[in-house]
């Protein structure tokens, strides 16, 4: 039992100090448990077999479709050119589409796909993008409540409630409580983000590519009957690099690429139009075709490519010919999870397959698409759980805690929980948070003679309440640097919304969900 407090404890202190990769320091657990003789190596290893690590995998594959069908930058478009100049609107408007946003894709796919939006956005009206960005954030980790699929860790609370017998948390019951917190959210935003935000400028802000076909028939005289991205036709720049072979080869607009594939717009040298000529390196190359024949040719390492084909589609064209083929696949995904039918890793994993075999995405996006520092963190991170159990180290955890409050005080004990689990949410990942707390919840409920379902969602909301660092959540880090960020800028308005999240967790949640 010590030994597993050590190993929590020194977990802990290295997480905070963010000197080691987090999949690395989750890895160096689960072997300093084997090490150690806590743990078989059967399961140090059984947490990457989870099927919880599965359901995750999968997602993230589902994400980057929606991501690269042009869903998600058409939904955001389209809400939040709604708002114009009104600031306030704006403000409920971002926050609003990044909740649901949040809800089909999870918190860090929401907040990577509408930042370059919302940043844009900002500068267009004038607005400094750090009024902007936070809430942009926070309304994701408020989202992140709405489904089961919010966050990975509705998932794992889910399965946590199952395997203490309790059964699994519904898809659609977390937005009992995520609906309220949404809905405050942005009104604690809206009311006090104007006062408590920053206004800033980043020292770089992210590429729109949105107008790209405007600026590149502007800058390369291309004819006005010449339409340089469609949904099934794009445009990508290109430079003929050092050394290519291309150099000495005769080329002229209108010429049709080797490949058979591509046409050739417009060709420049030192920003001057060509005809017929004879390229040298660094000569520009303005080429056009199929969207999956730039994506393949322009990775030769004869060019050098400006603007990846598959950037300037996802941005360029909102909802792109695979749309529709993605929107089937989540709406079938989302029913399987609602009506229970398969597991949600088999739904998960039959929706990411689609997601390839309907050509949403390929086989290389979707390796690329997986956040493989979040497979290695929740498997290496399940081993601890086991251990804390096997050990009884969430049991003594959760005596002492009874010892403390009274077992007869079931809201006090609401509360120490979600204050631990708020605490600890700062300083360390949310989903590692929630694996050494949720143990400790359902052994103290269970002590006390109480339901775990009202202790564990208030581990699970007081873990979105991850607001009050810029390390608590990628999220949090992503809009850093394009806010124009400060380390102290975010517990101001995080302060008031953590305390709300709380209040939140300790009384509207066992009304929900009785003890």
């Amino acid at each position: 039992m010590w030994i597993t407090v050590v190993v929590l404890l020194v977990a802990v202190v290295v997480f905070v100090a963010n000197k080691i990769p987090v999949g690395i320091v989750a890895v160096g657990v689960a072997l300093a448990l084997y090490l150690t003789g806590v743990l078989t190596v059967e399961q140090v290893f059984a947490g990457f077999g989870d099927p919880v690590v599965i359901f995750i995998a999968a997602l993230f594959v589902v994400s980057d479709g929606l991501d690269a069908s042009g869903v998600t930058a058409w939904a955001g478009q389209r809400l939040v050119e709604r708002a114009g100049g009104d600031q306030r609107k704006l403000l409920v408007l971002i926050m609003a589409v990044v909740a649901v946003v949040t809800a089909l894709i999870s918190v860090n796919g929401a907040v990577a796909a509408l930042l370059p939006l919302v940043v844009v956005t900002a500068v267009r009206l004038h607005l400094s993008p750090s009024r902007l960005l936070i809430p942009l954030a926070f309304g994701a980790h408020a989202g992140s409540l709405l489904v089961l699929t919010g966050t990975p860790v509705n998932v794992l609370v889910s399965e946590i409630a199952a395997g203490a017998g309790h059964g699994t948390f519904g898809f659609f019951e977390f937005a009992l409580v995520g609906i309220p917190l949404v809905i405050g959210t942005i009104l604690i935003t809206v009311t006090l983000g104007p006062r408590l935000l920053p206004a800033r400028t980043a020292d770089s802000i992210p590429r729109d590519l949105s107008q790209h076909a405007n600026i590149l028939a502007m800058q390369y005289a291309v004819p006005e009957d010449i339409d340089l991205i469609s949904r099934e036709h794009g445009v990508s720049e290109v430079v003929v690099a050092p050394r290519s072979e291309l150099i000495g080869q005769t080329v002229f607009p209108g010429m049709i690429t080797e490949s058979g594939d591509l046409l050739i717009v417009a060709i420049q040298r030192g920003g001057e139009n060509l005809g017929k000529t004879v390229l040298a390196a660094g000569d520009a190359l303005l080429l056009r075709g199929p969207w999956e024949a730039l994506d393949i040719n322009t990775t030769d390492s004869a060019v050098i490519v400006v603007d990846s084909p598959q950037m300037i589609r996802r941005q360029a064209v909102p909802l792109g010919p695979r749309a529709k083929p993605a929107l089937i696949i989540v709406a079938a995904m989302v029913v399987l999870l609602a009506s229970g039918i398969v597991p949600a890793s088999i739904a998960a994993v039959l929706a990411a397959c689609a997601m390839v075999l309907a050509r949403v995405v390929t086989v290389a996006e979707a390796h690329r698409s997986i956040s493989w520092t979040t497979l290695l963190l929740v498997g290496g991170m399940i081993p601890l759980s086991v251990a804390m159990e096997e050990t009884g180290v969430a049991e003594s955890l959760a005596t002492s805690l009874i010892t403390l409050v009274g077992a007869d005080q079931p809201h006090l004990l609401i509360l120490g929980i979600s204050v631990v689990t708020l605490v600890l949410g700062q300083l360390i990942s949310n989903m590692a948070t929630a694996l050494i707390i949720a143990p400790i919840a359902v052994a103290v409920a269970l002590d006390a003679g109480l339901s775990p379902l009202p202790l564990l969602m208030a581990v699970t909301v007081s873990a979105a309440a991850a607001f009050l660092t810029p390390v608590a959540t990628p999220a949090n880090t992503m809009v850093l640097g394009p806010g124009g960020y400060r380390f102290g800028d975010y517990w101001k308005l995080g302060l008031p919304l953590a305390a709300f999240f709380v209040v939140v967790a300790t009384f509207l949640v066992p009304v929900i969900w009785p003890f």
